[in-house]
């Protein structure tokens, strides 16, 4: 039977000097919050490295050992964790949000397909949507600066996506970060448009180079409401019970069959991702993700 509430968390956090330290925090974060009762926790991008650092001289091995710890710690708190972190690939870095699940196996990773100018020093683009199952419930993802692409929300949304999680890594002048608060992000218009859950977790307070990141974590509903909102200075973890019976997708679902010129186009499009989706090993869109749970090791 399809889940009708799940208990998602919003952890706002700013980044450690070190992936030990950053993943030693993360660990005890998955297991606080799940003692809570929260059954699935999203960290922001970059969680376990630091988004405002040189990539120069990170090993692909660290990364694998921090992620395989915060696997473990999904494993021993028995909730799923979605966590914001660099991936080694074919030679390239790649800018990802992971998810383990239950078993602390990986279920799905996404790497961020529309890069920042920093980004691209960095990491090479990604070319898949996101969309995968956390306890069941079908969701999607997307990563910072990918707000600005509503079409990355409504096609999985299409598919069958109740719920958006959204990791960032805030990165501006202090002036620009603080006209963000109160909702002025676009966030909330995503969930909206889409009659869907809305989970986004930032980084908070000053970073290097004179920046800063807003914080401003929140939980939105699909009809617009603040489900939990954390503010511009603190680390603080945010929790809401999502009530999935009230994300319907109707407006998704509307857009695919009005006006009637422009069905082809949306048949064509979600033909395309359902193929992608198989060829990823990620099974049907409206049933469970299939063959991508087999541990982190594999990768």
């Amino acid at each position: 039977m399809k889940p009708t509430h799940l208990r998602v968390a919003a952890v706002q956090m700013n980044s450690r000097a070190t992936v030990a330290e950053n993943t030693e925090r993360i660990c005890r974060l998955i297991q606080s919050t799940a003692r809570r009762g929260a059954e699935a926790i999203l960290f922001p991008e970059c969680a376990i490295t630091g988004y405002w650092r040189r990539f120069t001289g990170l090993r692909p091995d660290a990364v694998a050992a921090a992620c395989t710890a915060v696997a473990e710690a999904a494993r021993q708190a028995k909730c799923h964790v979605l966590v914001g972190s660099p991936r080694y690939r074919e030679g390239h870095w790649f800018n990802e949000l992971l998810l383990f699940n239950r078993q602390g196996r990986l279920a799905a990773e996404y790497a961020k397909i529309h890069l920042t100018a920093w980004d691209t020093r960095r990491f090479s683009s990604g070319n898949a949507l996101a969309y995968f199952h956390v306890a069941g419930v079908p969701a999607t993802a997307i990563i910072c600066h990918e707000r600005r692409y509503p079409e990355l929300v409504r096609l999985p949304v299409m598919l069958g996506a109740q719920i958006v999680f959204h990791p960032n890594a805030g990165l501006d002048p202090i002036e620009v970060s603080r006209t963000k608060r109160g909702g002025r992000d676009g966030i909330v218009a995503r969930a909206f448009e889409n009659q869907v859950y809305y989970v986004f977790a930032n980084s908070v307070g000053q970073q290097e180079a004179g920046l800063w990141s807003a914080g401003d974590s929140k939980i939105v509903a699909p009809d617009l409401r603040v489900l939990a909102l954390a503010n511009d200075r603190d680390e603080t973890v945010l929790t809401a019970e999502l009530d999935l019976r009230q994300a319907g997708r109707k407006y998704a679902r509307d857009a695919m069959r009005q006006p009637g010129f422009l069905r082809p186009f949306w048949q064509q499009g979600l033909a395309l991702c359902r193929q992608q989706l198989r060829e990823r090993g990620s099974g049907r869109p409206a049933g469970r993700v299939r063959g991508q749970a087999r541990g982190w090791a594999r990768s």
